[in-house]
């Protein structure tokens, strides 16, 4: 068995209830295509996609309906075939509650495909495919969103030594990378061989918490005469499935907070992440669905295969609704997920769970206790910091000293509220002061852009003077030779009158 032994234990974190059992029962339905697709133009880290279709537009699946804009984006396709309805605002799956653009798709139920163009990578160069990668709409399916095509860019000082699959899947409720390894785990190997190939990485490890056995298992068995691929097993603790706490679990690396993996010879995908790219190199398919795991509150929980932009209600009604009657659903782990708007909002690409609140998640709005000085939350924080301080700085609104105690350095992980006795929550508190900053220092920037405007203005109205009083002089002085020049010509000319009659009183 080509398992990896030694693990480098991070500071602090927790060992919640995990709850994963709930929803791998079943195998992952495929959820039949909806009667409305709303496709939000945002779905990932970076700029907003650019519209490529117009309201009454026929498309096909897989086909183009926003393109990247730019390096930091990623595109947006149809799902399926049918007709583009409207280009609107709507509610979006997204923690302010707030409305963004989408484009409403009908389906015509035909699923007809655009023709599929698989990408021959080993006879082209790493920089083509790369640049056939922006437009495929792959971004980090573990909830970071991050355009993929980036982290198999060319643009690095450092060669990648390993490339490290995250299958830890840490938060509690979350199954549907398990899922994932159980059900499709040879399109996630033939995808590592692949990713290793294209990033010359010299060996792939996969990190996986030891509570996914199953998975273990298969994944084990398929890589059994793989070289260069190895399993490293990490301890069920939260948050182990943290980019850079993964990395520290499995190489001891400690990635600092203004580093890159990429910089220590390192590069991560999350397993949906490689299969995706795998189908698409390998199939020509862009991503237009994901797993998504419905669980909590649910009748019948489980795993399901969807497509962007299906209504959230359509995915709660197949799973047979919620047992107990409450519309509270939250979007992600209950660690560091959020409470949905409403169940109105459709799957995106960051969707990898809907928790159906129980009733012991649904927050009671009561003044939280005194902090005790206790030290739980320092004892659980994965980064080592000081979220007391952190969180009276935070509340007193003494940004400057919460940024001094590295404010920044928080991953949101929710460690701290979980312990905390007194029921304070930390992280909430945390993500004020660190808005409030970033908006002071969008303010200030703003500022200094205005006062630079107003400094241009003013030097600009100082040389408009300057020039217009060197014209005018000039205009001037101008005038004044011509003036000259004529009174010298019209003396001229008074002299010559002058000598014509003189000599015409002569001749008489």
């Amino acid at each position: 068995m080509k398992l990896l032994d030694k693990i480098f234990k991070f500071n602090g974190g927790i060992q919640a209830e995990t709850k994963k059992d709930i929803s791998t029962k079943k195998t992952i339905k495929s959820l039949p295509i909806p009667s409305e697709i709303r496709l939000p133009l945002r779905q990932h880290i970076g700029k907003m996609a650019k519209l490529r279709v117009k309201v009454g537009d026929q498309v096909l699946k897989g086909e183009l309906i926003a393109e990247a804009d730019g390096n930091i984006s990623a595109a947006i396709h149809a799902p399926t075939s049918g007709k583009i309805k409207s280009i609107e605002k709507l509610l979006i799956p997204h923690p302010s509650g707030l409305p963004d653009f989408c484009v409403t798709l009908i389906p015509d139920n035909n699923d007809k495909w655009v023709k599929k163009f698989p990408i021959d990578w080993k006879n082209i160069s790493l920089k083509e495919t790369n640049k056939l990668l922006l437009n495929s709409g792959i971004v980090g399916l573990g909830g970071a969103a991050f355009p993929s095509h980036l982290k198999l860019g060319t643009n690095r000082n450092s060669p990648i030594k390993t490339l490290i699959i995250n299958a830890a899947e840490c938060e509690p409720y979350i199954t549907c990378d398990d899922m994932l390894m159980r059900e499709r785990g040879k399109d996630l190997i033939e995808g590592i061989e692949l990713v290793q190939s294209l990033l010359g990485a010299e060996e792939t490890i996969i990190g996986i918490e030891d509570n996914k056995l199953e998975a273990f298992k298969i994944i084990s068995s398929l890589i059994e005469k793989k070289p260069n691929i190895y399993i490293k097993v990490v301890p069920t603790i939260y948050p182990s499935g943290d980019a850079k706490r993964l990395i520290f679990l499995i190489n001891g690396i400690k990635i600092p907070k203004e580093k890159r993996s990429s910089e220590y010879g390192i590069q991560m995908f999350n397993v949906a992440t490689i299969v995706a790219i795998f189908r698409f190199i390998q199939y020509g398919e862009p991503s237009l669905s994901r797993i998504v795991t419905i669980t909590g509150n649910i009748k019948e929980p489980r795993n399901y295969e969807v497509l962007f932009g299906t209504p959230l209600r359509s995915l709660v009604k197949d799973a047979g609704g919620q047992k107990i009657k409450n519309n509270t659903f939250l979007m992600g782990g209950p660690m560091m997920g959020f409470t949905l708007p409403s169940i109105d909002v459709s799957v995106t690409k960051t969707m990898n769970c809907v928790i159906s609140a129980e009733p012991e998640m649904i927050q009671v709005t009561e003044e939280p206790l005194p902090c005790i000085r206790c030290s739980k939350c320092a004892e659980a924080c994965p980064v080592s910091l000081q979220p007391q301080e952190l969180f009276w700085f935070s509340k007193s609104d003494q940004f400057e000293k919460a940024q001094n105690y590295n404010l920044f350095d928080c991953i949101e992980c929710g460690c701290c509220s979980y312990v905390c006795p007194s029921n304070i929550p930390l992280v909430q508190f945390y993500r004020y002061a660190k808005s409030e900053i970033i908006s002071q220092s969008i303010a200030a920037e703003e500022a200094d852009i205005a006062r630079e405007r107003n400094d241009f203005r003013i030097l600009r109205l100082d040389r408009e003077k300057k020039e217009r009083a060197e014209r005018n002089a000039q205009r001037k002085a101008e005038n004044t030779n011509t003036d000259k020049l004529k009174l010298i010509e019209e003396k001229r000319a008074e002299i010559a009158a002058a000598m014509d009659r003189i000599k015409n009183e002569k001749n008489i």
